[in-house]
């Protein structure tokens, strides 16, 4: 999986700029039929975000009692007993030092995550290595302008099997819904679908859909496979 990111970016940064699109007429319709999604949702996540002291506490001064012997001794005396390291200069340093990065640390605050779930179901003959997929969600007022959330996927899909993959993005449901659309209660406020955009299979060859346009993310794609992968699944 690394290998094949690490080389579709080679080819992003070298393809020749008159001829930007790659191949995808080799994949028979009947494989790309039956590439399906069995099913698909999304789901908000909060998360509390500790903010960080800023600053660098200064290191202790070394005095006699912190040399090895005179430690020993202080592990035997009671419990309360003052820490001699308050008492010198470092000492008070480090204490107003952690008041003023105290003062400094920005409160807990809430952040919104969300997941994007789709189960795809791979009955070509071909195994499928990577997918290129979206969420869209769709105001009944204006269908023709839908809120698209894309991914990228390593999937891993053999022939004949399923797998759920799972994606997260700071961008949720669209924020921007039409006064005809709220003000009709008998409808759904946002309509949802899932298109598969892109499929590469194991054996190098590439399905894309008709009317998708792979230099639409080119861009945003070089940024992605910039930085190591820790997760399956990427937003575009």
């Amino acid at each position: 999986m690394p290998t094949l990111l690490f080389l579709l970016l080679v080819l992003l940064l070298f393809s020749p700029p008159q001829n930007p699109m790659p191949p995808t007429e080799t994949v028979s319709a009947k494989d790309a039929s039956q590439i399906s999604v069995l099913s698909f949702r999304w789901s908000r996540i909060r998360k509390t975000v500790k903010g960080e002291p800023q600053g660098v506490t200064p290191a202790r001064e070394m005095i006699p009692d912190n040399k090895t012997y005179q430690r020993n001794a202080r592990v035997n005396q009671p419990v309360g007993q003052r820490d001699p390291n308050e008492d010198t200069v470092d000492g008070r340093s480090a204490a107003i030092e952690k008041i003023v990065q105290e003062s400094r640390t920005a409160p807990p605050k809430s952040l919104d995550t969300f997941a994007y779930e789709v189960k795809l179901a791979n009955g070509s003959r071909k195994a499928i290595d990577v997918v290129f997929w979206e969420y869209q969600f769709i105001d009944p007022a204006s269908p023709a302008t839908p809120a698209r959330r894309q991914f990228l996927c390593g999937a891993g899909i053999k022939s004949g099997k399923e797998k759920e993959l799972q994606a997260s993005s700071l961008s949720g449901p669209s924020d921007v819904v039409s006064v005809e659309t709220l003000t009709n209660s008998s409808s759904k406020r946002l309509q949802e679908m899932v298109l598969i955009n892109r499929v590469e299979y194991a054996d190098g060859s590439i399905w894309e859909r008709k009317g998708w346009r792979f230099s639409e993310i080119r861009v945003t794609l070089k940024r992605v496979l910039a930085t190591p992968w820790t997760e399956p699944c990427r937003a575009l």
